[in-house]
C-alpha cells in the first residue's frame, strides 16, 4: 500500500486474462422415430482446471487514487482541511485534478504544487457514480508545501493464495475475494497489478478473536503474472511463469448440485513452498444468489490444527476439492472460531472471470 498525506509524505507499503466460457452442458436427447436421420448430440463438455493452492505475493495499482482520511494542516490562519470542506468523503477515488489526470500520490502532489493556492477542480468516483468538487488547497506553515489535508492510497501489496490455473490459456483465479482497502473497506479500482513468486517464512497462529496469518517474503526481481481483474468473487490474470502449477494435474470443476455437505479437501501453502492437502468438512452450502459465501467450511486436520488454528489470513484462495473436482476456494474465517469459515463456488469465479 502507499498511503500518504495529500501533498506530503506519510508511512508507504508497498501494494484474466479472459476465460473460456463456464461449464457447457450439451443438451441430449432425439426423436426415436427418427433416430437415423438426426444428428448426433455431442458429448457433454466438462471444464477442467488445475486446483493450485500455492501462495504468492499480490502487488496492486489503483485506477485513481483512494481518499482514506483526513487530517488537519496547520495554516497561517490556523488548522484547515480543506478536502473535507469541499466535501469529499472517505472511500472517493479521485480520478482527474483539473483536466489532468493522476493515478499515483506523485502525480497528485505536482499537480498541488503547480496549483498552489488557487481554486481547483476535482473529479471522484463515489459508489461507482462521478463526482466533482471545488477545493483550494492551503500552504502548510512547517514546510511551505500546498495540502488538501486527505490520505490517499495508490497500491496495495499481500500475500494471498492461487485457487487454479487453466494450462490451455495461462489464466487464473486467486483470492475468492477482492482486494479491499483496509481503512475504507471499498474494493481497489485496478489500473495495473502483478504476481510475485513467495515464500511462507512462518504462521501467526490464530486463536478465538483473533485471526491469524501468513507471512513470507517475495521475489521482488520479476512477476511471474498480471493482474487484470480485481472483483468481489477474485483478482483475476494470467501466469507468465507455470512453474507455479509445476506437476498438478487438471481435474473436472464442479457444478453447484455436484457439490455436497461432507468431507473435503483443501490445497493450501503454510511451509516453505510446499502445497499439501489438509482435510477439512463442508458443513453447509448455502442458496444460490447470495454475497460469495456459498460454503460453510470447518476444518478437521489435526496437522493444519497444529499449525495454524485453522484458517487464517493468507490462505484466502485455498481450493477445495471434493470427489476429485475443483469444488471453490476458502474466502473467509470466522473471528469467533477459526477452525471455520467460508468458501466460495468456483463456478461463481468463473462466472465472473469470463467477463474479463
Amino acid at each position: 500500500m502507499n498511503k500518504k498525506q495529500l501533498g506530503g509524505v506519510g508511512p508507504v507499503r508497498a501494494a484474466a486474462a479472459a476465460l473460456a466460457a463456464a461449464l457447457v452442458l450439451a443438451s441430449g436427447g432425439q426423436d426415436a422415430l427418427a433416430a437415423e436421420e438426426a444428428p448426433v448430440s455431442a458429448p457433454a463438455s466438462v471444464r477442467t482446471l488445475v486446483p493450485v493452492g500455492r501462495a504468492v505475493g499480490i502487488k496492486l495499482f489503483s485506477d485513481g487514487v483512494m481518499v482514506v482520511g483526513f487530517s488537519q494542516i496547520p495554516a497561517a490562519g490556523g488548522t484547515e482541511t480543506p478536502a473535507r470542506t469541499c466535501g469529499l468523503k472517505e472511500g472517493d477515488i479521485i480520478t482527474h485534478i483539473n483536466s489532468a489526470e493522476v493515478d499515483t500520490i506523485e502525480e497528485v502532489q505536482s499537480q498541488l504544487a503547480r496549483i498552489g493556492g488557487e481554486e481547483m477542480s476535482i473529479r471522484a468516483l463515489r459508489d461507482g457514480r462521478e463526482v466533482q468538487v471545488t477545493a483550494q488547497a492551503v500552504q502548510c506553515v512547517s514546510d511551505g508545501s500546498y495540502k488538501l489535508g486527505a490520505w490517499l492510497r495508490d497500491s496495495m501489496a499481500g500475500i494471498g493464495t492461487i485457487t487454479y490455473y487453466d494450462p490451455e490459456t495461462g489464466a487464473f483465479g486467486a483470492l475468492g475475494h477482492g482486494v479491499n482497502d483496509v481503512d475504507t473497506a471499498q474494493l481497489m479500482p485496478l489500473e495495473t497489478g502483478g504476481v510475485l513468486k513467495a515464500t511462507v517464512t512462518d504462521v501467526k497462529k490464530g486463536k478465538r478473536g483473533e485471526p491469524g496469518e501468513l507471512h513470507g517474503t517475495f521475489e521482488l526481481s520479476k512477476d511471474v503474472g498480471e493482474l487484470t481483474a480485481n472483483t468481489a468473487q477474485g483478482i483475476f490474470g494470467s501466469l507468465s511463469d507455470g512453474s507455479l502449477a509445476a506437476g498438478l494435474e487438471p481435474v473436472e470443476v464442479a457444478s453447484r448440485d455436484q457439490v455436497k455437505t461432507g468431507k473435503a479437501a483443501i490445497y493450501s501453502n503454510i511451509s516453505g513452498d510446499d502445497v499439501k492437502s489438509y482435510e477439512v468438512e463442508i458443513t453447509k452450502i448455502f442458496p444460490a444468489g447470495g454475497d460469495g459465501r456459498d460454503l460453510m467450511i470447518k476444518v478437521t486436520d489435526p496437522t493444519l490444527l497444529e499449525a495454524t488454528g485453522g484458517i487464517v489470513q493468507g490462505m484466502s484462495g485455498s481450493p477445495i476439492v471434493q470427489d476429485g473436482r475443483l469444488v471453490g476456494a476458502v474466502t473467509h474465517v470466522l473471528v469467533g472460531d477459526p477452525t471455520q469459515g467460508y468458501g466460495i463456488l468456483a463456478e461463481r469465479m468463473l462466472s465472473t472471470a469470463k467477463n474479463f
